[in-house]
């Protein structure tokens, strides 16, 4: 614009500005891009993705939140859809590429809308309205799991690791995760919470995915300090302390003179004293192995030998903690308030070797609350790949255990969805029901992808479970090995209720927040031009 020929600027020089369909068509090609790149690794066929950082370092996964962390994103656009995996992470451990995928259809319909030239606030409208009704569906098909139920805890790690690099071995570690997970799950006002924090993960290259497995206890990567103590202790008591086993040094700089060689040698007896109350005092308590988060004096090294306690220092505290909650025991902060009250318990403390290293097993603990998984693989990147599927499968269990709820996997709860929002679409006046069918059209990329992942035609597949549904049958689902559509409950394909309700509503506050968004400016400087701001939303609200 210009007054009297002067040119006024209102952004600065350089600023890139998209406005109207051009804005919107932009950044719903790129969050569709991010969609399109984790599409194909879905299911027990999807493929896997190479990543190589600017260092080098390499990670083959299919995991879909590791693949968009690792993703050098710059789009603000697209880092919405990678927003949306890591809030279906932190949620529900699992189930990042099926929220993701669920986004970038919602938006490919939105396209097809916008030409249609329905707005996008009557799009966005219509997609509340689908979600909160497929929230609703979800409720009724969801069936009750329970705690006891161990077999089917192992249905559903199965079913999450069925998809990964370790499904050959995924019997034995669905065992391995449903025994660990269990034990952390406390009770409290009649509900259940699991803390996997609790699970302590230990991870050794060498040997076989086979070779991972459950300890009823906790692994500490310590020795004991003096190679006179015992490497193995049954029926341990165990103590925990946050003190230095050492003399105590002086907070300002001391001097002390000895004048007499007397002095010295009755110096030098009280520091062997004070060591020797000390460790007097773990001894009388009952204690037989300690753990000690600061140092411990070489002459009290010595005194603990002599006693047979097994000692080890430099403890961190997170293990700290779960030793604790393992054995019943208490962390003292000074060894002279230590009771035995403060003592805990364990079957056994015993040293082991694992490949070149020794480690501290404290096992056999009864009923406790901090357990360890040690995992194997023959390589680095197998025995990463082995902890990402199985902290997928261990989330997968605890939301099960806390929300009691599952629903079927295959894609059979995502076509249910679909048609009975077809369904409800009918019953909604106005435009907004062109969006609702749009929704449900949109969840049917998840058979539609495990088809074509498994190299299966996705209309045949699409056509067969229509079929299905249409009679009643909720749980039919694709068997992606032989292509056929089957009982998914039979086929033991089960997955948390959670993880299908956070995958809707995530995917859906994505593309509402993408669709709204009419108008991007892009400073060219360091910051917005002066008297600019966020990118622009200039639509009227709902």
């Amino acid at each position: 614009m210009a007054m009297g020929n002067t040119p006024i600027l209102v952004l600065r020089e350089g600023t890139k500005r998209d406005k109207g369909k051009d804005a919107q068509f932009n950044n719903i090609t790129a969050a569709r891009t991010i969609a399109n790149t984790v599409r194909t690794t879905l299911g027990p066929r999807g493929m896997d993705k190479m990543m190589v950082d600017a260092m080098g370092d390499v990670i083959i996964t299919n995991d879909g939140v590791t693949i968009m962390k690792e993703m050098d994103v710059e789009h603000p656009a697209a880092k919405m859809m990678v927003e949306v995996a890591n809030t279906q992470d932190k949620v529900c451990g699992d189930g990042t590429t099926t929220a993701v995928v669920i986004g970038g259809e919602l938006l490919k319909k939105a396209v097809d809308l916008i030409d249609a030239k329905i707005h996008p606030t009557i799009i966005t409208k219509g997609y509340r309205l689908a979600a909160a009704k497929a929230n609703e569906v979800l409720d009724e098909i969801a069936t009750s799991i329970d705690i006891n139920d161990q077999e089917g805890l192992k249905k559903l790690a199965m079913t999450s690791m069925m998809s990964k690099q370790v499904s050959a071995s995924r019997k034995h570690l669905a065992d391995v995760v449903v025994d660990s997970v269990v034990s952390v799950a406390e009770k409290s006002n009649g509900e259940y919470n699991v803390d996997l924090k609790n699970i302590q993960v230990v991870k050794k290259m060498g040997g076989s995915m086979d070779e991972t497995h459950f300890i009823n206890g906790i692994i500490v990567d310590k020795e004991p300090v003096h190679s006179g103590m015992p490497k193995k202790i049954e029926n341990a008591k165990v103590a925990l302390i946050n003190a230095a086993l050492e003399i105590k040094k002086t907070e300002i700089d001391a001097k002390i003179e000895i004048s007499d060689p007397t002095q010295l040698s009755a110096f030098l007896h009280e520091e062997e004293s004070m060591l020797r109350r000390l460790v007097d005092k773990i001894k009388s308590e009952g204690a037989n192995v300690i753990f000690v988060q600061k140092g411990i004096d070489d002459l009290a090294q010595h005194f603990l030998a002599k006693e047979g306690i097994f000692a080890a220092r430099r403890v961190k505290k997170t293990d700290m903690e779960k030793i604790a909650k393992a054995t019943g025991a208490s962390i003292v902060n000074k060894i002279e308030e230590l009771e035995q009250d403060d003592i805990g318990s364990c079957g056994l403390v015993e040293l082991r070797r694992v490949q070149e290293d020794e480690m501290t097993y404290i096992t056999d603990c009864k009923n406790p609350k901090a357990v360890s998984i040690l995992i194997r693989g023959g390589t680095k990147h197998v025995v990463n790949e082995v902890e990402r599927s199985m902290d997928d499968a261990m989330n997968v269990v605890a939301v099960a255990i806390e929300d009691g709820k599952i629903v079927t996997g295959g894609g059979s709860t995502a076509m249910e969805l679909s048609m009975r929002l077809k369904e409800f679409s009918s019953t909604v006046g106005g435009r907004e029901q062109m969006a609702i069918e749009a929704f449900a059209s949109a969840l049917e990329s998840i058979p539609t992808a495990l088809a074509e992942n498994a190299g299966h035609d996705s209309i045949d597949v699409l056509i067969e479970m229509r079929k299905a549904h249409s009679k009643g049958q909720i749980t039919a689902g694709l068997n992606v090995f032989n292509g056929q559509i089957e009982d998914m409950r039979a086929n033991d394909v089960l997955e948390p209720y959670r993880v299908g309700k956070q995958a809707i509503n995530s995917a859906t506050d994505a593309a509402v927040m993408i669709l709204r968004i009419d108008d991007v400016i892009a400073s060219s400087g360091g910051g917005m031009p002066m008297g600019g701001g966020a990118p622009v939303d200039s639509m009227d609200d709902d």
